[in-house]
């Protein structure tokens, strides 16, 4: 997001009803780089400073996240946001509203776009992207955002806010899907599985949590201890793949998920 990039980085683009980027607010954009670099296999960029420091997370040559550093009157936990595409940023706003959310910030315009902070019904944040429209942004190679999952109270409702706000029933069928699997009310964009609405967690609040894709979820899990890092939960399998919860050096919950070592999923 943010102002053009070079020739030699892809821009993410806006993917409209479906999430399509992921964004880190962090404190110590130095100490995020030392983590997710090694980590992801990130190199970084400088982007857009207009509302405060930021970097471009890149894989090769395309961007695959954000990192701005918290600062000012921003009032927002180090955290990672999922950010869903729309048309029309003040339509989606307005969905918001109108159906029981909140919206924080925004829209804040930027050269490429214009992004909204908000929370749904139960208090999960998310974040709305209106940009140069795309028919698909992720990518199912290591250091990539592979996967979300929004951990709710009650999916359907969530299904129904989110469903509304971002005209899932309006769109073509042959290229945007929701389904219920495993579960989960799941989003499928190009008949790839991106996105899944699932129920809450004791202990934990409403959240949509970012699954980043790695070779190996044991290898990761032990490089992300080295680095500074936190297990919050064991690799175990699941119908998409191998996950374990990290906390990074600041406290910002993620997943990683790779491959299935073998056996059923969990």
């Amino acid at each position: 997001m943010g102002d053009p990039m070079g020739e030699k980085t892809v821009r993410v683009r806006c993917v409209p009803g479906a999430p399509c980027f992921v964004s880190l607010t962090a404190r110590d954009l130095d100490l995020a780089q030392a983590f997710y670099g090694p980590l992801l296999g990130w190199s970084f960029e400088a982007g857009p400073d207009r509302w405060g420091p930021y970097l471009r997370a890149v894989v090769d040559g395309i961007e695959v996240a954000g990192i701005g550093a918290l600062g000012g009157d921003w009032d927002v936990p180090v955290a990672w946001t999922t950010i869903i595409g729309t048309e029309s940023a003040d339509q989606a706003a307005d969905g918001v509203r109108e159906r029981g959310g909140t919206v924080a910030v925004g829209p804040l315009a930027f050269d490429a776009g214009r992004i909204i902070l908000a929370s749904d019904t139960a208090g999960a944040a998310f974040g709305i992207w209106e940009g140069e429209p795309a028919a698909e942004s992720w990518m199912a190679k290591p250091g990539t955002p592979s996967w979300l999952e929004l951990r709710t109270p009650d999916p359907f409702a969530a299904a129904l806010f989110y469903g509304e706000v971002f005209r899932w029933d309006g769109r073509d069928p042959a290229h945007f899907e929701v389904r219920y699997e495993h579960e989960r009310v799941v989003l499928r964009v190009e008949g790839r599985s991106v996105a899944a609405l699932r129920g809450a967690e004791p202990g934990l609040g409403p959240h949509w949590e970012v699954f980043f894709a790695v070779a190996d979820t044991e290898s990761a899990v032990r490089q992300a201890v080295e680095l500074g890092g936190k297990v919050v939960g064991d690799p175990s399998d699941t119908p998409y793949g191998r996950v374990a919860r990290l906390c990074d050096p600041e406290g910002a919950l993620f997943s990683v998920i790779g491959p299935l070592r073998g056996g059923g999923p969990d």
